[in-house]
């Protein structure tokens, strides 16, 4: 494997046989465990639309957060190479998700909305320019099939109280 190359792995394990299997489309759970090594398991189920657990997380959950994330991250990466100081993150992310008529479905978009609080005061369109930026190199956006659109807002951090 090059160094441009990365793997990962993970085991899904299904751990929904309430004892006859999937002799019938409702006579089964959807609750599956996510194992990584060295990490606590992730416990998964299918959207209650879908006659999952609504106590565990669900793929399309997942999908959302991992755009999130990774814009997050980039975003981060990205600011730091411009000189620019975060100290505040956080994203209020959705997905719109249509199902058709033959079962199957797929995401149609993302938006996130990532509140930024700076050290110092940054100019509007350098804020775009750094959202741009992270959204051009994050994996996870550039992997998928439909837009991730962005509706950015910032704040300057007020510094500790006096």
């Amino acid at each position: 494997m090059g160094l441009d190359e990365h793997r990962y792995s993970l085991l899904v394990r299904w751990t929904g046989n309430t004892g006859s299997g999937t002799s019938s489309y409702r006579g089964y759970s959807r609750d599956h465990d996510i194992e990584i090594p060295g990490l606590p398991v992730l416990k998964g189920s299918a959207d209650p639309t879908f006659h999952g657990d609504r106590q565990r997380y669900n793929p399309e959950q997942l999908l959302l957060a991992a755009l999130s994330q990774c814009h997050m991250l980039s975003f981060l990466h990205v600011a730091v190479k411009h000189g620019v100081v975060v100290t505040g993150y956080e994203d209020h992310a959705e997905g719109l998700m249509r199902t058709n008529r033959d079962g199957s479905g797929q995401f149609e978009s993302v938006t996130l909305r990532p509140k930024v609080t700076t050290a110092s005061a940054v100019a509007a369109d350098l804020m775009e320019e750094l959202h741009r930026g992270a959204n051009a190199v994050c994996f996870i956006a550039r992997s998928v099939n439909f837009p991730v659109r962005h509706e950015a807002s910032a704040a300057v951090d007020p510094g500790p109280a006096a």
